[in-house]
């Protein structure tokens, strides 16, 4: 593609050099930098593309976008305001703005967006669709699968993925949009059909610094990237009964759906929740239908909702979104159940916010759990405010607490464990050193910074019908201690636990 494409894409004036040269691909890094490429400095959270323009200078580039000049006789200089921005726009053009050319549904909120993805990739497959997926747990379409490595994948990523879906004759397109790819102008330029907001908790506050702009970053993709959307007929499908839902949907401009428990557009009657699954009665404009998902639980049963409403705004039949819903089983690292023999009901989850942990607390209490063993930690150099107010909501529905290692990276684990520790004292926790002091007390709580051991100690511990919670880390196949990551799944450790217990 000629450069001058390009930058005619940008609308930028602030060019300086000569633009009729072709541009075989855009690159961020500068290892990927050569001839032929357009190279585009992103100031990064740990390191400054611009550090490296001269590194891509010198193997080959002679296409700049930066913040700032660049200045090489042989060389062009598009200078932007915003490069992540122009990097998104770039890549769009570069890929012949694939989204254009999707059905394209993105997902964001607190918790719940993966299981949401799932569940509206399943009903599109009933419909009859090939559905394209970019989650926390793969990027996928057909026969390809690839392991994600963040929610949301960076602008050249994102395009190129959906130039490959449209090439294979993809139709609909399922994607996560998180705060962080909000905030990174990750999907600028990208174009949406429909927009689902989950729900809004605290989280990432390390990165947002406050809930306000941390919902800010959510509003956005409503009120300005779902709204300039003005080439599709866009619909916005809220949670009505999320208090910052019902705040969002009054600033949104277009159509917009609302669900809920009991009320909302699309809504549920004669529910049903157990530790076997959900039955209820969906309510849409058009239909009543019958649904009876493996899913268990009230955030579940939003999740069910969501992908409901979305389905229903694009026209997929009842008897495909009823479908679609019964087929999806549970979610790889989302209230994933360990079958075993020993009557022990187990349960790994991703939960590793304070309102995920209760969500999945309050659901097991509610379905009939008596007795919790709950094991758990928090990630390291991530925001440290919610460790004490997990660990309190852990002792308050648990009989045994477990505190152990989530993925520490660079902060010590006892600092960690020691901020979750308070939480769970103010509930009236007693520590104890020894499973053999559990004799089946109740509000004792332990430390094993090893998660490996932790697992083995919660499970040993277990009663036939115990309810033993593995939180935090869900699907994740690895744990990363500084700057290492090793292999490392919860549910592999709880099956291990399992064989040497009996």
């Amino acid at each position: 593609m000629k450069l001058s494409s390009l930058i005619s894409a940008l609308q930028e004036k602030h060019v300086r050099g000569e633009t009729h040269m072709d541009i075989s691909s855009i690159v961020m890094h500068s290892h990927n930098a050569g001839p032929g490429t357009l190279f585009v400095a992103i100031p990064g959270l740990k390191a400054d593309g611009h550090a490296y323009l001269e590194t891509a200078y010198q193997s080959g580039a002679r296409a700049f976008v930066t913040q700032k000049p660049f200045r090489k006789v042989d060389a062009v200089n598009i200078v932007v305001p915003d490069s992540r921005v122009a990097l998104a726009v770039l890549a769009a053009e570069f890929f012949g703005n694939p989204s254009l050319a999707l059905t394209l549904i993105g997902i964001t909120g607190t918790n719940g967006k993966t299981t949401t993805a799932f569940l509206m990739e399943s009903i599109l497959k009933e419909a009859g669709y090939p559905v394209g997926l970019l989650t926390t747990i793969a990027y996928r379409f057909q026969k390809l699968h690839r392991q994600a490595e963040r929610t949301t994948p960076d602008q050249l990523t994102i395009q190129h993925m959906f130039r490959e879906m449209v090439a294979a004759g993809i139709h609909y397109a399922v994607m996560e949009v998180s705060s962080h790819g909000l905030d990174q102008r990750r999907v600028e330029d990208t174009h949406f059909d429909v927009g689902i907001f989950t729900n809004l908790s605290p989280e990432h506050l390390d990165y947002h610094s406050s809930m306000d702009t941390y919902y800010k970053s959510k509003e956005r993709f409503f009120t300005e990237l779902l709204a300039q959307s003005s080439k599709k007929n866009r619909v916005a499908v809220i949670n009505q009964d999320d208090p910052m839902g019902s705040v969002l949907a009054e600033k949104i401009n277009y159509r917009t759906v609302r669900f809920g428990c009991e009320q909302g557009d699309i809504h549920t009657v004669n529910t049903t929740l157990s530790l076997q699954g959900i039955t209820a009665d969906i309510i849409t404009p058009k239909d009543h239908f019958t649904v009876s998902s493996a899913l268990i639980g009230t955030f579940n049963l939003y999740n069910i909702l969501a992908a409901a409403a979305a389905a229903t705004v694009l026209g997929i039949p009842a008897s495909a979104i009823k479908a679609g819903i019964e087929k999806v089983p549970a979610v790889a690292g989302r209230m994933e159940r360990i079958d075993n023999q020993q009557g022990i009901i187990i349960f790994v989850d991703y939960a590793h916010t304070g309102d995920a942990l209760e969500n999945v607390l309050k659901t097991l209490k509610k379905t009939g759990a008596e007795r919790i063993i709950t094991i758990f930690g928090c990630g390291g150099d991530r925001d440290r405010t919610k460790r004490p107010v997990m660990g309190r909501i852990a002792a308050h529905y648990s009989a045994v607490v477990i505190i152990t290692s989530d993925n520490p990276r660079s902060e010590q684990p006892e600092r960690i464990i020691a901020e979750i520790e308070k939480g769970v004292i103010e509930k009236g926790f007693t520590k104890a050193e020894h499973a053999a002091e559990l004799s089946y007390r109740e509000k004792i709580y332990f430390i094993v910074s090893d998660r490996k051991a932790a697992i083995q100690s919660g499970i040993n511990m277990a009663q036939p019908d115990t309810v033993v919670l593995i939180a935090g880390k869900g699907h994740e196949t690895y744990q990363e201690v500084g700057a290492i990551k090793t292999h490392f799944d919860d549910r592999e450790e709880a099956r291990y636990a399992l064989q040497m217990s009996t």
